[in-house]
């Protein structure tokens, strides 16, 4: 039992019993475990259907991994580690950027990975280094672990929220089967109508004359702004030497 004064046991420092089938190890079951989440969405992901896929009972899965709860830790800090962060530059903006990069790499990699990563934090080596590493960054333009973890924070709220958007197109596409251009092509003729009506100016002109963007521009556009306002925050008239 656990002592009540620290709660439960964390996957992270439990100690590791050797695997009785050369199979099942956790690196296997994990490996498993995200090409299934890949393939078919967390809805698929249960103790039976990873252990079917080993061709193992489920009981033996169990004797590794204590629930789906703790699985999915375990492939959260893997997909943290598909992507190593190299050593700083000393450059914070340029630093930061390749964090959120990253960041936004691995969840349209795993489009079941925004839905979990958005609750309580993930405490496993690979996740470790990847917050390290970020706050390393952002250390490089101040000395305030305040003002520097609260930029890491909102650097990756941003990432998500930009991607969710990126994920969702990929969802109605898959969803209607029609790409972004097929479906423009099926309201375009509502559009000239709206045009013409005139009661829109604005989205006329957005819709007339602006450029289209692709979700990478549109991303590296609103990173952009918020390391701007980041920049300015550190640097302004309240910030700490």
């Amino acid at each position: 039992m656990a002592d009540e004064r620290t709660g439960p046991e964390l996957v992270w420092s439990r100690e590791r019993r050797a695997p009785r089938r050369p199979a099942m190890t956790i690196g296997r079951i994990v490996e498993v475990s995200l090409a299934l989440a890949d393939a078919e969405g967390l809805e698929a992901l249960s103790m039976r259907r990873v252990a079917t896929a080993l061709g193992s009972g489920t009981t033996s899965l169990y004797r590794y991994v204590a629930s789906r709860d703790e699985l999915l830790e375990l492939m959260i800090d893997a997909v943290q580690g598909e992507d190593v962060p190299p050593p700083l530059s000393g450059d914070w903006r340029a630093d930061l950027r390749a964090s959120a990069g990253r960041q936004r790499a691995a969840l349209l990699r795993h489009p079941w990975l925004s839905g979990v990563m958005s609750t309580r934090p993930v405490l496993g080596p690979n996740m470790l280094r990847q917050i390290d590493t970020a706050l390393g960054a952002a250390a490089a333009l101040t000395s305030d672990i305040s003002l520097a973890s609260n930029a890491v924070d909102v650097v990756m709220q941003y990432v998500f929220g930009a991607v969710s958007r990126e994920l969702a197109e990929q969802e109605a596409q898959r969803r209607t089967g029609q790409t972004e251009e097929q479906w423009r092509n099926s309201v375009g003729a509502y559009i000239q109508e709206v045009i013409a009506g005139g009661r829109y100016p604005q989205f006329a002109r957005r819709v007339l004359d602006a450029r289209d963007h692709s979700f990478q521009e549109l991303f590296d556009f609103g990173l952009d702004c918020l390391l701007d306002g980041i920049a300015a925050r550190a640097n302004g008239p309240d910030a700490r030497p």
